[in-house]
C-alpha cells in the first residue's frame, strides 16, 4: 500500500510540475522613454508606445531638464493624477516609473515644454 502510495504522489508531482512549466504566466515588461532626444530636441522618445495591462513605462531625463510627465485630465482626471509625475527631473538618468494596470489610450506631455511640443502618448491593450 505504502509503495502504490507513494507511485501516485510521485505521479501526481510530475504532473504538477511539468503544467507549471509549460502554463507559465506572462510576466510584465518594463519599457523606457526618455524625456528629451539623444539629438536634444524636445521630445519623448518613442512618442508613441503600446504596451500591456500590468506593463511598467520608465521615464528617463536625457537631454534639455527639467522634465515632467503629466497625464491628460480630460480624458479621466483621477487616472490623470494616479498616472503623472509632477515633479521636476533635472539630472540626466534621473528617473520615475508608472505601472498601467487599465486599458486605455493615455496621452501626456511635459509641463514645461508643451508647447513646444513635448507631448506623447501610452495605449495599453
Amino acid at each position: 500500500m505504502s509503495r502504490k502510495l507513494t507511485l501516485v504522489f510521485s505521479i501526481a508531482l510530475s504532473l504538477v510540475i511539468s503544467f507549471l512549466l509549460v502554463v507559465s504566466p506572462a510576466s510584465a515588461e518594463t519599457y523606457k522613454v526618455k524625456m528629451g532626444s539623444d539629438s536634444g530636441m524636445l521630445k519623448f522618445e518613442p512618442s508613441d508606445l503600446t504596451i500591456k495591462v500590468g506593463d511598467t513605462v520608465e521615464w528617463i531625463n536625457n537631454k534639455l531638464s527639467p522634465h515632467n510627465v503629466v497625464f491628460n485630465p480630460s480624458e479621466d482626471p483621477k487616472e490623470a493624477v494616479k498616472l503623472s509625475h509632477k515633479a521636476l527631473v533635472f539630472a540626466p538618468g534621473e528617473s520615475f516609473e508608472t505601472t498601467f494596470d487599465e486599458t486605455g489610450t493615455f496621452t501626456y506631455y511635459c509641463e514645461p515644454h508643451r508647447g513646444a511640443g513635448m507631448v506623447a502618448k501610452v495605449t495599453v491593450q
